[in-house]
């Protein structure tokens, strides 16, 4: 007999003799979070590093824009505001001598400081034509090839899915009985895959008028993400 019909038949078995019963809902398994990776500034798209399926690491490069321009800037400004600090540093010497004057010091000492930040802002741009993940996940579709023009449509589309969010709707008199922090049994529609735990994670306060339901959320962990997201699934809960 599998383990996760043991478990099953001894959560009825230990909710009969407490007077609690097990009852079984249905619910849907969706990823934690989804996002859609986008460009913060328009043009050609370079190289996009991932395929659909793929995982990735928060941080990771995911796609490029074509820079070249951007990176010439980016090294001309460079290399004025390391001329302008070299300058300003050669010129204190010359100040203490008073060979130049206050306010000539000060002039190469603000043109070197809004170099500084003509870099910073040049170092931005450049950033902003690499597209980072900001998520661990797996990569659920890809829209954009290589030398297609980026406006503001999407080019990847990921997903989180360790831990994933199992979703119910509950007939409202449950509300009071499913509360934060419960713990139910998870079954999913995919056959061969194993009965995990989750935990109820919101219970929500408001109760939804035209279905006389309540909405409850579990979270549930998907270590090596081994169990599929966007499938229906059912949830025994011990309840009064």
């Amino acid at each position: 007999m599998r383990s996760s019909h043991i478990y099953l038949l001894l959560l009825v078995f230990l909710a009969t003799v407490s007077g609690v019963s097990a009852e079984r809902f249905e619910c849907l398994v969706e990823p934690y979070m989804e996002v859609l990776v986008a460009s913060g500034v328009p043009g050609i798209l370079d190289e996009v590093h991932v395929e659909r399926g793929d995982s990735v690491k928060h941080g990771q490069v995911l796609a490029t824009l074509k820079s070249n321009v951007e990176r010439a800037h980016y090294e001309l400004v460079k290399a004025r505001a390391e001329f302008a600090a070299r300058k300003a540093e050669r010129n204190v010497e010359l100040y203490l001598k008073q060979m130049i004057s206050p306010h000539e010091k000060d002039e190469l000492e603000t043109e070197a400081q809004l170099l500084v930040y003509e870099l910073r802002e040049t170092e931005e741009r450049l950033k902003n034509r690499t597209m980072n993940s900001t998520l661990n996940g797996v990569v659920v579709e890809r829209y954009m090839n290589p030398g297609e023009y980026v406006g503001e449509e999407p080019i990847l589309r990921l997903a989180q899915i360790d831990p994933l969010r199992v979703e119910m709707a509950l007939p409202v008199r449950y509300y009071g009985k499913v509360t934060v922090g419960m713990s139910g049994q998870v079954q999913f529609e995919a056959p061969g895959t194993s009965a995990p735990t989750a935990k109820v994670t919101v219970v929500d306060p408001v109760v939804d008028a035209a279905s006389g339901t309540i909405g409850v959320r579990l979270e549930l962990p998907n270590p090596r993400n081994r169990l599929p997201a966007g499938t229906k699934c059912w949830v025994e809960l011990p309840v009064e």
